[in-house]
């Protein structure tokens, strides 16, 4: 068994322009007074984190690391969540989604795909660089308007719509394998990977391609009522990422899943800061422990109630009593009798 790294933490909900959130270095400190030792970092803002120049020079990704290194953090991952996204988009969402993407190719969506494959490409060899072995994303998604279909769904549909997304991911998937860094994609509501059943669409599609892997967050299988620990039994081989973030769902007599169109405070299911919510972590912790997971427990900060630093001051501590310092012997070793061939024989009476 191993031991689970961090805890770390994603920057994406509290990069800002005003310090100490404006600068990588900056919110590194912070972060570290936390008592955090990994920052994952988002890759859409070139002035926060230029991942087309840590992707072209080596020395620059060196020089990054070493910063860093002096603050007392490390990067866990890259994520390309919203580049990922552009990767599909249907129609209906193009105005929301152009906003992910220079302004260069809005209103252009063939360009905005060819784009959003090309940032993902350049997240393959930056990640490289840094020594990376893990990249989180989104799938994008052609088919969520049809989750629950009025009317129903033509013969066919699914199975088109999850071959045009692996055609699109094959060849990215492909540069990450070059590089030897595995793409995880964050099963979430909206994109057309969001539970088990849709992922293994996916894979049958790509050909269970190697790299083709797994983020691991509860909440949002919390709130799709799914069992989210014997997903973990599913798909542990899968899953190289891990975001610890907690959800509640309460569902009454006026609303459930869906939520009724309602803000996150007023919703059924909505996101809780670590330990405030219903996601059972000690479960969690120890069967990722048990299935020998290799990476990092980082925290995605989202909360309807709390303020962000309250939820990343406690976040830290969280995450660390979480943290399972697995053991290097049997609990039972004292009472050892040792064997040998003949020993054992000897015992079974043959």
């Amino acid at each position: 068994m191993k031991t689970l790294k961090g805890p770390a933490i994603f920057l994406a909900q509290f990069i800002d322009n005003t310090a100490p959130y404006n600068t990588l270095e900056n919110i590194s400190k912070w972060v570290k007074s936390l008592g955090y030792v990994g920052v994952q970092v988002p890759t859409n803002d070139p002035q926060f984190f230029d991942m087309q120049k840590v992707a072209e020079s080596k020395t620059y990704a060196d020089e990054i690391k070493g910063r860093l290194a002096e603050i007392g953090v490390e990067i866990t991952e890259l994520s390309t969540h919203l580049q990922g996204q552009l990767v599909a988009v249907h129609p209906t969402y193009d105005k929301l989604f152009d906003g992910f993407a220079p302004a260069a190719v809005h209103n252009n969506p063939k360009a905005r795909t060819e784009w959003a494959i090309d940032q993902l490409k350049l997240a393959a060899k930056a990640s490289a660089n840094l020594g990376l072995n893990a990249h989180a994303t989104f799938s994008g998604s052609l088919l969520w308007h049809m989750v629950y279909p009025w009317p129903q769904r033509p013969a066919g549909l699914v199975e088109t719509g999850f071959k045009e997304l692996a055609n699109r991911w094959l060849p990215i998937l492909d540069e990450f394998d070059r590089y030897g860094v595995d793409v995880c994609y964050e099963v979430h509501p909206g994109e057309d990977l969001h539970d088990g059943v849709s992922y293994e669409r996916f894979l049958e599609a790509a050909n269970n391609h190697p790299r083709a892997c797994l983020l691991y967050d509860p909440s949002h299988l919390l709130l799709q009522g799914m069992d989210y620990l014997s997903y973990i039994d599913h798909y542990h081989e899968r899953i190289k990422m891990f975001h610890v973030k907690d959800a509640e769902f309460n569902p009454t007599g006026k609303q459930g899943v869906y939520g009724g169109y309602s803000n996150w405070l007023d919703r059924a299911g909505r996101f809780r800061s670590l330990g405030d919510g219903q996601v059972d972590f000690k479960s969690i912790f120890s069967k990722l422990a048990a299935y020998d997971y290799e990476g990092w427990a980082v925290l995605e900060w989202e909360c309807a109630i709390k303020n962000s630093v309250d939820g990343a001051t406690e976040g830290a501590q969280f995450i660390s009593d979480h943290i399972i310092k697995v053991t290097e012997r049997a609990f039972d070793d004292f009472a050892a009798t040792g064997s040998d061939e003949a020993f054992n024989r000897n015992l079974l009476g043959i």
